[in-house]
C-alpha cells in the first residue's frame, strides 16, 4: 500500500473514531450509559458495528476514549512554570483547569458519571484516573518543587492541591451540575483562581 493510500486510510480511520466518540458522547448524556447500546451508536455515527466494535471492543473502551478526548487533548502547549515564581506559576495551573472544567460537555459528562456510577463503577473509576488525577499530580509536584526549591513551605502537598483545586472548582464548575444556568463571568473565573493563588501562598509561604 503506498503511502498516499496510507495516509487516505488513516484520515478516513481517524473521522470514523471521532463521529463515533461524538455520538457516543451525545447518547449517553441524553439517555445514559446503560440504556445506549453499541449498535445504537453505530447507526448514530453512520458506520458499522464492526468498524466501531474494531476500534472499540467495550462500551468501557468508548467511555475511556470519551474522558481521555475531555480531559487530554487540548490545543494549549503543556504548562512548566517555574517553581521559583509560585505566584505566577499557580495563576497559570490554575487558569488552565478553569480552562479544562469549562469545556462544553464536561459538566454533562460529570453528570452521567454520577448517575451511573452506582451501577458502573468502572466510569466513575476511569473519570478519575483519566481526568481529576492527572491534574492533581501536576499541581502535587508544581508544590512540591516549589518546596524543595525553597519558595514555599508545603507539610502536605496532598492537602494543599486539593485545597488549591477545590478553591476554583467551587466557584468555576460543581453548582454548574445543580443549577444548569449557571456560568461565571470571566471577572469571576479571574477573581476565583486570584483568590485560591493568594490563599495558597499566604498559607504556605516560605
Amino acid at each position: 500500500m503506498g503511502e498516499a493510500a496510507l495516509t487516505y486510510h488513516q484520515r478516513v480511520a481517524g473521522e470514523k473514531r471521532s463521529a463515533i466518540i461524538a455520538s457516543a458522547t451525545r447518547l449517553f448524556a441524553a439517555d445514559g450509559y446503560g440504556s445506549t447500546s453499541l449498535a445504537r451508536i453505530a447507526e448514530s455515527a453512520d458506520v458499522s458495528t464492526a468498524t466501531l466494535f474494531k476500534q472499540f471492543p467495550t462500551k468501557a473502551d468508548l467511555f475511556e476514549a470519551i474522558v481521555t478526548e475531555f480531559w487530554g487533548q487540548t490545543a494549549a502547549p503543556p504548562l512548566s512554570p517555574s517553581p521559583t515564581d509560585p505566584q505566577a506559576g499557580l495563576t497559570a495551573l490554575g487558569r488552565r483547569y478553569a480552562e479544562l472544567l469549562r469545556r462544553p460537555g464536561m459538566a454533562g459528562l460529570h453528570r452521567m458519571v454520577i448517575a451511573e456510577a452506582p451501577r458502573f463503577p468502572e466510569l466513575a473509576r476511569i473519570q478519575f484516573d483519566l481526568g481529576k488525577e492527572p491534574f492533581f499530580e501536576r499541581v502535587h509536584a508544581y508544590l512540591t518543587a516549589a518546596t524543595e526549591g525553597g519558595a514555599l513551605r508545603v507539610p502536605n502537598a496532598t492537602i494543599a492541591a486539593t485545597q488549591f483545586l477545590g478553591m476554583i472548582s467551587n466557584v468555576v464548575f460543581w453548582p454548574k451540575l445543580l443549577l444548569v444556568q449557571w456560568d461565571p463571568t470571566e471577572d469571576q473565573v479571574d477573581e476565583a483562581i486570584t483568590g485560591a493563588v493568594t490563599m495558597l501562598i499566604a498559607t504556605y509561604h516560605a
